[in-house]
């Protein structure tokens, strides 16, 4: 979507940004999950491009990286990972501090941090929950990539936190029943 915007894959990142926008029109989305069944079914590359689509509809948008065990939003952009979402939790500090500016206007990027000992106990803390409000409150979109959900429980407890779930598959890769058990895994933390 940056590199390429006129390309038909821009396109369906486009049409899944407008579906995002349309699907609760009562209740916006504001604040969303990316996650898979398991690992390489491109969750980072779905999110990075979706935050680019959202930022270039004007949205004031914000992607941060809600992989705390194999963070790599941050090689994606090119950032240092040196603080991030570990260091505003763990020292409780002002987000803003951490913030990176993204490759298109209105897109703002927080990276992990690094690597803690305690990755679901950090990301169900109240200092977490706080973030998220007052995240929800400073942008129009908040977009989290999170790890595999059959892999870890953290992208579940980040689905308790946040509007809505969006569960990434890759095509004939991922076999269906395990796409069912991460849905399921969705299902009984009442994510939407």
């Amino acid at each position: 979507t940056y590199s390429n915007p006129k390309s038909p894959i821009s396109e369906a990142y486009r049409v899944l940004r407008t579906n995002i926008q349309f699907s609760s029109v009562d209740n916006p989305l504001k604040t969303i999950v990316v996650t898979s069944a398991g690992q390489g079914e491109g969750k980072t590359t779905t999110i990075a491009n979706l935050a680019i689509t959202f930022a270039q509809s004007g949205s004031k948008t914000l992607l941060i990286d809600g992989d705390l065990r194999k963070p790599r939003l941050h090689k994606h952009f090119g950032f240092s990972n040196d603080s991030g979402i570990t260091t505003i939790l763990a020292r409780r500090e002002n987000y803003t501090k951490h913030l990176h500016e993204g490759p298109v206007e209105n897109l703002h990027v927080l990276v992990s941090g690094p690597v803690p000992p305690n990755p679901s106990e950090l990301l169900s803390s109240n200092s977490m929950k706080q973030l998220i409000v007052s995240l929800k409150e400073d942008y129009d979109m908040v977009l989290i990539d999170a790890p595999p959900v059959g892999t870890v429980t953290d992208a579940a407890i980040l689905s308790t936190l946040v509007d809505g779930t969006i569960l990434v598959a890759t095509s004939g890769h991922v076999e269906i029943e395990a796409i069912q058990r991460a849905r399921d895994l969705l299902d009984k933390v009442n994510a939407n």
